[in-house]
């Protein structure tokens, strides 16, 4: 595994040094860019049953293509644009999710796809395709391409988790009215999507969504200094702005069938973000985001919470740039610690947190992290044939990171 890595990280670096970022056509008012960015793992994980017994009692070792993502971005004219990501997530991943529809395990498929017209210049957008949910900071606003820490959080399909809430990848086909208002320091979104569709024709199947309803997520954030105004934020701005941002998000969709019962998810989230620029180039990030969840849609792997649940989510991340080089990069050492909390009766907490270093080699795509994540069951549970195995789990995560 070792030496494999190393042939990837020398590819990749190869790769980054020639990649320059593509216009491929420009006409006036009229544009077209191109470009690609892509994450390559070496990850070893604990306690998993692969070999299919019945015993979480293997170790895996794993090498696959966390994200490849093409894009193709441009403007018809100053108000009208458009965005589109062509992309595959979790590429070979063993134990791991495959659905070529989705893009996930293998194939690829069509991740990100809208049209944006600014009606009022920035402060009112109107937004319509496939896109990002409007509800969390960590996985409705932030790019995966400038995260603080390696993944999304646990829960919100980083690492080896699923995704709690309704969503096509952590994306919904929707229309979305969003702007920056208040000299640009309020930046509101709000979503009509399509959320869990359909009746099922085959009746020994149970319906995702009885009554065919339709989804509303949105969400405000209010950045007190420097504002905040783009579509895609970062999860670290590595002492180029100083940010401090407070934001609120709810999703909801009635009439789902969630073990064999009609229910409502609803969720709300607060958070908030902290980026202060120091002396000599350094700078400090710190996160917080709390979410709680009525009749949570999905379960979340490696945590006793199931779908119908209600539960919440705290989460805490801090990093710290330093401005200083070291050969041809800068270093980024970080944290972070969650608690996923089930109000069913008999389930126990999971906390999950972990430590890592993020390498600039470029920007903010092109880097290199390591990182030791650790799943902490309160009660680690075997598993039979009615309940699933939650044990503990140890995953450490070599990425390489670039794209243009």
């Amino acid at each position: 595994m070792g030496k494999r890595i190393v042939l990837l990280a020398v590819l990749l670096v190869l790769v980054a040094s020639n990649a320059v970022c593509l216009e491929v056509y420009r006409k006036d008012d009229v544009s077209l860019n191109a470009g690609w960015w892509g994450q390559v793992w070496g990850q070893s994980v604990s306690d998993m049953d692969t070999d299919g017994d019945g015993e979480f009692d293997d170790s895996l070792n794993d090498i696959l293509v966390r994200r490849s993502y093409f894009y193709l971005s441009g403007n018809v004219t100053p108000e009208l644009s458009f965005f589109m990501h062509y992309a595959g997530d979790k590429l070979g991943m063993d134990e791991g999710p495959d659905d070529s529809g989705k893009g996930l395990g293998t194939g690829l498929a069509l991740r990100d796809a809208w049209v944006s017209y600014k009606v009022l210049g920035n402060d009112l957008i109107v937004q319509a395709g496939r896109m990002y949910i409007p509800f969390t900071r960590n996985y409705g606003t932030t790019s995966t391409k400038s995260l603080l820490t390696t993944d999304l959080n646990w829960g919100q399909g980083g690492h080896r988790s699923t995704i709690f809430y309704p969503s096509n990848v952590g994306r919904d086909d929707a229309l979305t009215l969003w702007g920056n208002v208040l000299n640009d320091k309020l930046q509101y979104r709000f979503m009509v999507g399509d959320g869990e569709e359909g009746h099922s024709d085959d009746d020994s199947k149970t319906p995702e969504n009885d009554d065919d309803t339709l989804r509303y997520a949105g969400r405000v954030s209010y950045s007190v200094f420097e504002p905040e105004t783009k579509w895609f934020n970062a999860g670290t701005y590595r002492g180029t702005k100083q940010v401090l941002a407070f934001g609120l998000g709810m999703d909801s969709q009635n009439d789902l069938i969630l073990n064999g019962e009609e229910e409502d998810y609803f969720a709300w989230t607060a958070d908030v973000f902290y980026e202060q620029p120091l002396a000599g180039g350094d700078a400090l990030t710190l996160t917080g985001s709390y979410i709680d969840v009525s009749n949570s849609v999905n379960g979340i792997t490696f945590t006793q919470m199931a779908s119908g649940d209600d539960a919440s989510i705290m989460a805490l991340k801090a990093g710290y740039y330093l401005g200083t080089k070291i050969g041809p990069g800068n270093l980024q050492p970080f944290g972070h610690y969650q608690l996923i909390s089930s109000d069913e009766t008999g389930r126990d907490d999971t906390q999950v947190y972990g430590v890592g270093m993020n390498y600039y080699l470029k920007g903010a795509a092109n880097k290199i992290t390591l990182e030791g994540t650790f799943v902490d069951q309160d009660e680690e549970v075997k598993g039979s044939a009615d309940v699933k195995a939650v044990p503990d789990e140890t995953l450490v995560t070599l990425q390489l990171a670039v794209g243009f």
